[in-house]
């Protein structure tokens, strides 16, 4: 049953893509209403797979690679509700949706099995729905950063088009970016310490430097001169966008190269 929602949701999560792609083009607002309507009930399948595959497991299903990507794309399209809900922002969607949907489709390509733990791992899921909520939030800065560069670009370049007229103004996209990183960091560092925990009653030591941790380290260490450069020394606007397009593209990068090693259980 859980398959067959998750791939309702994918050929939905599409859909949504490609109306919201074509929104971001042209002028009819029907297209938004279109979008916003098979995304929603896009996400209702998702969080209906979750619910399914967590009752057929009987556990939080955040064990394996393929979970962890399934619900990264479902935590992304809550995001963008949440925000267009408060902020009427159908663009975001144009940005969002593709990205919860490409990761949607790598974890269709992953193992469904769930993997099997150890007791002492049972818990896992706390590390793994931390460092997702983390890398959500980072997501939504490396948006926001991509949507502040094209917007700032048409401006210097006095190419009043469609997609300036939809894209917010570069004070409130730069805003969304800081928040989207003061949000993200705390979450992936509440993640990595309740990583490095089970991995002391897993194995005897709290950093083991597998790829995970190396991954989620270098990741956080990122973040936090990002973050310190924007709170102390003033980093803003288009500096701090690039550096979150290069940190998002990092992580992706590195996630690529674990998930290609193996694909146990995440640990």
């Amino acid at each position: 049953m859980s398959v067959t929602l998750f791939m309702t949701t994918m050929v939905l999560y599409l859909a949504g893509t490609v109306f919201f792609l074509a929104y971001l083009l042209r002028r009819s607002e029907a297209l938004s209403k279109v979008s916003l309507a098979v995304t929603g009930i896009g996400f209702v399948s998702h969080t209906a797979a979750l619910a399914t595959r967590m009752m057929a497991e009987g556990h939080v299903p955040l064990t394996s690679f393929y979970e962890a990507m399934s619900f990264f794309s479902w935590a992304l399209v809550l995001v963008f509700l949440g925000v267009e809900i408060r902020h009427r922002m159908h663009v975001l969607g144009s940005f969002i949706l593709p990205l919860a949907f490409l990761s949607l489709l790598s974890a269709a390509a992953l193992p469904k099995e769930v993997p099997t733990l150890e007791p002492v791992l049972r818990t896992v899921w706390v590390h793994v729905t931390l460092s997702m909520l983390g890398t959500v939030g980072f997501a939504v800065a490396f948006v926001a950063g991509i949507m502040y560069l094209i917007q700032d670009g048409l401006l210097k370049s006095k190419r009043f088009n469609v997609l300036y007229a939809k894209l917010p103004p570069l004070d409130f996209l730069d805003k969304l970016n800081q928040q989207a990183i003061v949000t993200g960091f705390p979450l992936l560092t509440l993640g990595i310490i309740a990583g490095a925990i089970s991995a002391e009653f897993a194995r005897g030591s709290y950093l083991n430097w597998n790829p995970e941790q190396t991954w989620a380290l270098a990741t956080w260490l990122f973040y936090f001169v990002v973050l310190m450069g924007r709170l102390t020394v003033g980093w803003r606007a288009k500096r701090a966008a690039y550096l979150t397009i290069i940190g998002f593209a990092g992580v992706v990068l590195t996630f690529i190269g674990v998930v290609l090693k193996g694909h146990g259980p995440v640990t």
